[in-house]
């Protein structure tokens, strides 16, 4: 919703919307949906969004708990970093770049990628690698994702590779 509608809907929530059995005024709409109501396209509610955050921490438990190879021991770190941020305002833990292992910031370059081009979300389309690459490029800028690595994952030709297997329906 645009902001001039998120104020409208505001504005009229606060309106008297009639009285509750016991004659007392209540406004039109309840604060649980002014926040529904006002949700610009393609995002989430705060709640929302602490839910799907939640599936990190989730995962980390539950690979944590399993008895991993010595080879294989920094398994639940890889997948648990993939949300983490190089300026250390990603989640769960609020790592930095230094703080991570090159691999799980592979995994999170790995996950926006694949979330910008996979044609299986029933909330969004697919981008095209184009628009997936610009904003990988926008995000490595931002402090997002690690420049070095989204320089290797570009150089190495894997957005093109992707998209080659995926025309010859891999």
């Amino acid at each position: 919703m645009s902001h001039t509608g998120q104020a409208r809907v505001r504005a009229l929530a606060t309106h008297w919307g009639g009285a509750d059995p016991a004659g007392w005024q209540r406004d039109f709409l309840s604060a649980d949906e002014v926040e529904n109501l006002t949700i610009p396209p393609g995002t989430l509610t705060e709640a929302e969004r602490e839910i799907i955050n939640h599936h990190i921490v989730a995962t980390i438990r539950m690979l944590e708990a399993l008895p991993w190879p010595k080879h294989l021991s920094h398994v639940p770190e890889y997948a648990g970093g993939h949300h983490e941020l190089m300026d250390g305002k990603g989640y769960p833990r609020g790592l930095t770049r230094g703080q991570m292992s090159w691999q799980a910031r592979m995994m999170g370059i790995a996950d926006v990628f694949e979330a910008l081009t996979a044609g299986d979300r029933p909330y969004k389309p697919a981008m095209s690698m184009d628009e997936a690459v610009r904003i990988l490029q926008r995000f490595s800028d931002d402090g997002h994702l690690d420049p070095d690595l989204v320089w290797l994952f570009l150089d190495a030709g894997l957005p093109q590779r992707y998209a080659a297997y995926l025309e010859g329906g891999g």
